[in-house]
């Protein structure tokens, strides 16, 4: 699967038509190659240094005055020897270039095997480089913040240090086993015992907080909920700073769902604008209703609005909050008290607002922000984001889980020593010190073409 001998380009910006576009070669050639349709031999120049000249095909036909950055091997994105050409944002002139550096030798480089190459020539390790992915597909300052620690290491290094101290014991309840009939014991139990509930409640930790970081990657959907007229669309209105959604005194205005994003804290939060949930709605609105209700499965926060001037709608949602937290446990239901200029209703465990006036707003955004976060400090703290990763932590928490109870029950050191090496080889996947061809192929196959 991994060619690392050839020399590979792509189109390192997007396709479509804009100011420039940058080609990117990497590999042992890169000079050669380029240096054969480029108006200057790069060949002996000095890395990280960038030249003014002319790009012609093979058959000397002028294709673009273009700007070329080059980049020796080890000092290089890639560890190899790389260049970027900067030509004009031409879809046509980009193909051209593509096509006579292919006749010159390159070929097309495959999803994501620039970075690829970067990780097997040991620039960075695998969690650094499926934060690069990441932090291309960052949409808010949280998500960019999460990729932009692990892909400066801090990640890495948090594991590595976990990983190195559990080598150390288990090399030393291995050793053990040499001189078992000697009965000599080189690992202090006690100690093993501590530093296997230490190493287990941070990698518990750091699986928790995967809900935090996934949430935070995809963004969290909101369902706003409630009958017609408690003021759903209002307080998306209100939310937006803008009028998205139509507002009506006439039940059932809103027969379809309205999604839109806001950012809230660095937080991208996608809100969801539901129809009405009553009895007797004719055909149309019906099927509204029915999209309401499964929007409400789909959503990690569910905003329950209650008109705060009927006493009646007041304890429909009270019970119906009670109801929701029951049906989805996993869920968060938030009971909203809306109308409050004209109500004196009040509930501890509501947030009170009032969407036409836009009292209270900044309240019910900070709670969204809190019930996202949990006890979590985005700012300190190591958030994880990859599904990947997190299955690697629950399989690292099961394997020293084990081992635990083998501290606790007295059995042997081979098999204390086999469940820490178990959960060694679930740290070093996340990191790729331990990897397999397969794994590879499938983290850098969903990376796009050019990085």
């Amino acid at each position: 699967m991994f060619q690392n001998q050839d020399t590979i380009c792509a189109l390192a910006t997007p396709n479509g038509v804009g100011a420039i576009g940058v080609i990117r070669l990497s590999g042992s050639n890169s000079y050669e190659i380029v240096s054969k349709v480029f108006s200057k031999n790069l060949v002996g120049l000095k890395s990280h240094t960038t030249h003014f000249g002319t790009i012609s095909s093979k058959n000397e036909e002028l294709i673009d005055e273009v700007l070329v950055a080059i980049f020796e091997n080890e000092k290089s994105f890639t560890g190899e020897e790389s260049v970027e050409i900067s030509c004009h944002g031409s879809s046509y002139i980009q193909q051209k270039i593509i096509a006579a550096l292919i006749e010159c030798g390159c070929r097309m480089a495959n999803p994501g095997e620039f970075t690829q190459r970067s990780f097997l020539n040991g620039k960075m390790d695998l969690s650094q480089a499926e934060a690069v992915a990441d932090l291309i597909a960052s949409e808010s300052k949280s998500a960019h913040d999460i990729a932009l620690k692990q892909l400066r290491g801090r990640f890495s290094n948090e594991l590595r240090d976990l990983r190195e101290k559990l080598i150390n014991f288990a090399s030393l309840v291995e050793l053990e086993l040499d001189f078992s009939e000697e009965d000599v014991e080189f690992a202090d139990r006690a100690e093993l015992k501590q530093l296997v509930t230490d190493v287990l409640a941070y990698i518990k930790r750091l699986a928790k907080s995967f809900e935090l970081g996934n949430a935070i990657k995809n963004g969290v959907p909101v369902a706003i909920v409630g009958a017609p007229n408690t003021g759903k669309s209002t307080l998306l209105n209100q939310l937006l700073g803008d009028d998205r959604a139509i507002v009506s005194n006439i039940e059932g205005t809103t027969r379809d769902v309205i999604e839109e994003t806001l950012n809230i804290e660095g937080i991208l939060f996608r809100l969801i604008d539901t129809a009405g949930i009553r009895d007797g709605a004719e055909e149309v609105e019906a099927m509204g209703i029915e999209r309401s209700l499964e929007k409400i499965k789909q959503a990690t926060i569910v905003l329950c609005l209650a008109d705060g001037s009927k006493p009646e709608s007041v304890s429909h949602v009270l019970s119906w909050t009670k109801e929701l937290k029951e049906t989805y446990p996993d869920k968060k239901i938030l009971m909203v008290l809306n109308k409050i200029d004209i109500a004196s209703t009040e509930v501890d465990s509501a947030v009170h607002i009032s969407a036409k006036q836009g009292e209270n707003i900044k309240k019910l955004e900070e709670r969204l922000v809190s019930e996202v976060q949990g006890d979590f400090n985005l700012g300190n703290e190591t958030i994880v984001s990859n599904a990947r990763h997190y299955e690697s932590l629950v399989k690292t928490a099961e394997a020293l889980e084990k081992a635990d109870f083998g501290l606790d029950s007295g059995v042997t050191g081979d098999f204390i020593a086999m469940d820490i090496r178990q959960a060694m080889f679930h740290l070093g996947s996340i990191t790729g010190d331990i990897s397999t061809d397969d794994l590879l192929g499938n983290i850098f196959s969903k990376f796009c073409i050019g990085k």
